[in-house]
């Protein structure tokens, strides 16, 4: 593993983390939300993430297993490390409440709707959406991380989805903060802080492929981040991609998304 490889995959985790900054910048500069837009992002970061999961990194941790195992066993150690993945990021999902879980996602037109309630409310929700979005952020930290270190190629891919993506969080965040405290600083630097688990998670990633350092614990981690990709997108984000805008907008930024990464991967 090389170091460069490790400085390039962590500034890639710091910039999708930090994404959620540009959500607490646009809450302030946005008189209404573009849903057309976001829905058509949403979808093409879904596109995006469930296209490398299937075709790169699956076959990466086949590949890594593969070496050590038959095919059969590697293939149903791939598969169950996968599985695995998507339970993990789905136990993480349930253990937010709903009200508080930052995948709700809501427009700035009902934000500001909310602005009658109590200053000390709305404060406790944009300081809870920030922990939420800590707590999911972790695990596509680690997703990040180690798709950048794979290859690079394919990190900058992710990297790009989960930042879009993470736009709309860091809006969840700022707006109910800005209206408790009236302060732009802080629901900004909320915003901004509710990203820094992705580099943490990336850390966690670095630790435990220098922990162990069989090369096989990689093709588990790829398979476990596999799963945690493909959870993100189909319960997270083609979701509210749906809630934001039309049906179709969300499947045309979806089909994008998958024609974009595909040709990208093939042409680099």
């Amino acid at each position: 593993m090389e170091w460069s490889n490790v400085y390039l995959a962590f500034g890639l985790t710091l910039f999708a983390g930090l994404a959620t900054a540009i959500g607490g910048g646009i809450a302030f500069f946005a008189k209404r939300t573009n849903t057309t837009f976001l829905s058509y992002s949403l979808g093409f970061s879904a596109g995006v993430m469930i296209y490398i999961s299937f075709t790169e990194i699956l076959g990466e941790a086949n590949n890594i297993i593969g070496e050590y195992y038959n095919s059969n066993v590697s293939a149903w150690l791939t598969f169950l490390f996968f599985i695995s993945g998507v339970g993990l990021t789905a136990l993480i999902d349930k253990m937010v409440p709903s009200q508080e879980n930052p995948h709700e996602m809501r427009s700035l037109e009902q934000m500001e709707n909310e602005r009658a309630c109590r200053g000390k409310r709305l404060l406790r929700v944009g300081v809870f959406t920030a922990v939420a979005i800590s707590i999911h952020n972790f695990p596509e930290g680690i997703a990040t991380f180690m798709a950048g270190i794979s290859d690079i190629t394919v990190g900058v891919s992710i990297a790009l989805a989960i930042a879009i993506h993470n736009i709309p969080e860091g809006i969840a965040v700022s707006v109910p903060v800005y209206y408790a405290t009236g302060s732009r600083k802080k629901a900004f630097w909320w915003a901004a802080l509710s990203g820094l688990s992705e580099p943490v998670g990336a850390l966690f990633g670095y630790f435990i492929i220098s922990l162990f350092s069989s090369q096989i614990v990689l093709g588990y981690v790829f398979a476990l981040v596999a799963g945690i990709m493909i959870y993100i997108s189909f319960d997270e984000l083609l979701p509210a991609a749906h809630k934001y805008g039309k049906h179709h907008t969300t499947i045309y930024g979806l089909i994008s998304g998958i024609i974009v990464i595909g040709i990208s991967l093939m042409m680099l």
